[in-house]
Order: C-alpha cells, then sequence, then structure tokens
C-alpha cells in the first residue's frame, strides 16, 4: 500500500495568495491545487524525458547505421498524410 506522506514546499507570499484566490475561486483547497499541481508537472516532465531519450536514440542508431530519409522523402510523405491519403512511411536507406 503506498503512504501518503507530507512534503514541505516554500513558497512566496505572492504565490501563495494567487495560489489561495484561484483554489478559492475553484471551489478547492490550496492542497488539492497544489497536489494537481504537482501531478500535472509530473506527467509533463516524464513524456518529456521520454521524447528526450527517444532522440537520443533515434540519433544513436543513425550514428551506428547511417539509414536515414531525406528531407524531401519525409516532406512527401508529411504531405500525403496531411492531404488525408493513406501513405507508408518512406524506407531508410544509406
Amino acid at each position: 500500500m503506498n503512504a501518503v506522506r507530507p512534503i514541505a514546499v516554500k513558497l512566496d507570499q505572492d504565490t501563495r495568495d494567487r495560489l489561495k484566490r484561484l483554489a478559492d475561486a475553484k471551489d478547492r483547497s490550496t492542497h488539492w491545487m497544489l497536489r494537481e499541481a504537482v501531478a500535472q508537472f509530473v506527467d509533463r516532465e516524464e513524456k518529456r524525458e521520454a521524447f528526450r531519450q527517444a532522440g537520443l536514440q533515434a540519433w544513436e542508431e543513425f550514428q551506428a547505421t547511417g539509414k536515414h530519409v531525406t528531407h524531401d522523402e519525409a516532406d512527401a510523405w508529411l504531405a500525403k498524410l496531411e492531404a488525408g491519403e493513406e501513405a507508408a512511411a518512406p524506407e531508410c536507406h544509406n
């Protein structure tokens, strides 16, 4: 079972006031607002890090194999998709 444990966050008075006003406007507690903000931040940053890792992996694969598609090939493929056509991704080559 996951234990819920408190954590202290020091906020300047202006941020605390803004948080309180927003919580009141949404009929939520400041505690709820902070939990929601942290959850959204962690979700966003995990996705950003996964995207960064995928880019690094793709770069390493390119360096190892040299396989790629040209800009023109990718652009033509994306233009077909944008036009609503079904199109297979171009084949990677050296």
